[in-house]
């Protein structure tokens, strides 16, 4: 049954939002909203100017479905240029919803379709009179009082700045510069850290913030889950949280059980131990949290499930190959709704493709007929066995028959030539006792 008061709750994810890592996350903030069905709807705009935005919804759609367990609609308002009637329906369906959820996309054209309409509002509502807000990557970058532009800096080479944001935290007590993909490692041989700003950006960038304002870091596949009402937060996921001011920095793991307090203490002068302390009394530093770590990120799994597969071949395990090979399409059917634009899912199929032509290429060679892949060796065995008897060497030439058939192959003399055939050995009489 739906709460008379609903709860205020603001998550903020990293990234990985619609993949299995964070699918737990979901499932307890809808549930801490009331029995089903939980009203809540996925807001389109960051991804708006993509081409394959309605793709995009659709996958996030079948992701909250299948593996949250609970069913969304969309708010579509993938531009502010949109029919009056469309956008009239998305703004009901927020003022509706006990749940709204936005993620993947850009920060800057979010603000831009944003700006001048009821949206800011009425996510500000949700805070202050009830209801929950998850903002994931592009849309947690949204939050703060600035905001970066990362495609403009990371894609287009623009110079770092700040821009502002929908400040709704600030309200809160958090004056702020949200950071998700914090952890981001997919630069490889270059710093992506930071929402793909890398160190040197990041400290351009934090030496024109506002006195006040700080950074609040949230890794990938990781949610900082705000109880506005009981003035609590929690690390959930595989990262963690960072509260960074002045380049100094106070870590809150996965697991961590936190006031927001504890937050804004973390990067006050003279804070980060006083946090520091609170956040190991939580459980820092085993991350403890009373449940099985969440899934492995999907790269991780791929690479553990191709080991798998390539023992199994070397081992001439067929049914542990096939098992193998069931298991990496499994995993890459849970992780095809992440709306993540990383390479990770593409090189998974690329594995499982090739996992397939290897069993394949292994069945199609034991398929062949065994008499075409011995017969060359036999043929062998039989010339010199040939010219050990126009020899007169009887006893090489017996010899060579005796081995043929101790594996299996009886040879036949007959008046115009040799021949040999497959021959299955008569069980051997054994006396009794």
């Amino acid at each position: 049954m739906k709460p008379a008061v609903l709860p205020r709750i603001l998550a903020i994810m990293g990234s990985g939002e619609t993949t299995p890592t964070m699918a737990r996350v979901h499932r307890s903030i809808l549930e801490r909203l009331g029995g089903r069905p939980v009203a809540a709807v996925l807001l389109d705009t960051p991804y708006g100017f993509q081409e394959n935005a309605a793709d995009i919804s659709e996958r996030s759609l079948d992701y909250f479905r299948d593996s949250v367990g609970y069913p969304f609609t969309v708010a579509s308002f993938r531009s502010a240029e949109v029919d009056v009637l469309v956008r009239e329906t998305a703004l009901a369906r927020i003022r509706e919803a006990s749940l709204v959820f936005a993620g993947p996309g850009s920060p800057t054209y979010a603000l831009r379709q944003w700006a001048g309409t009821e949206i800011p509002g009425l996510l500000a509502g949700k805070l202050a009179h009830g209801g929950a807000v998850t903002m994931a990557s592009a849309a947690a970058l949204t939050l703060g009082r600035v905001t970066i532009p990362v495609y403009e800096i990371y894609k287009a080479g623009e110079a770092p700045r700040w821009l502002p944001g929908l400040d709704l935290l600030t309200p809160l007590g958090l004056p702020v510069a949200v950071v998700p993909h914090y952890d981001n490692a997919e630069g490889g041989n270059h710093d992506t850290r930071f929402c793909y700003l890398g160190e040197r950006r990041l400290q351009t960038l934090e030496a024109e913030l506002p006195g006040e304002v700080f950074i609040l870091g949230v890794d990938g596949h990781t949610a900082l889950v705000l109880d506005l009402g009981e003035g609590t937060a929690s690390v959930m996921g595989l990262g963690a949280v960072t509260v960074r001011k002045d380049g100094a920095s106070v870590v809150f793991p996965a697991g961590a059980s936190l006031t927001i307090a504890d937050l804004v203490t973390a990067a006050s002068p003279g804070g980060s131990a006083a946090s520091a302390g609170a956040s190991a009394a939580t459980g820092r530093s085993d991350g403890a949290a009373g449940e099985a770590p969440p899934s492995r990120l999907l790269r991780d799994e791929v690479a553990n499930l191709e080991r798998i597969f390539q023992t199994s071949l070397d081992e001439c395990d067929a049914p542990a190959a096939v098992r193998a090979i069931l298991a990496l399409e499994e995993t890459i059917q849970a992780w095809s709704r992440d709306t993540d634009q990383s390479d990770a899912l593409a090189q998974a199929r690329a594995a499982l493709r090739a996992a397939v032509v290897c069993l394949g290429e292994m069945a199609v060679e034991g398929s062949r007929d065994p008499a075409a892949l011995v017969g060359p060796f036999v043929e062998a065995l039989l010339a010199e066995r040939v010219r050990a008897r126009e020899a007169r060497d009887w006893a090489a030439a017996d010899s060579i028959r005796d081995r043929l058939l101790a594996a299996g192959i009886a040879v036949h003399d007959t008046s115009e030539a040799t021949v040999w055939e497959f021959h299955q050995a008569e069980p051997v009489a054994r006396p009794a006792g």
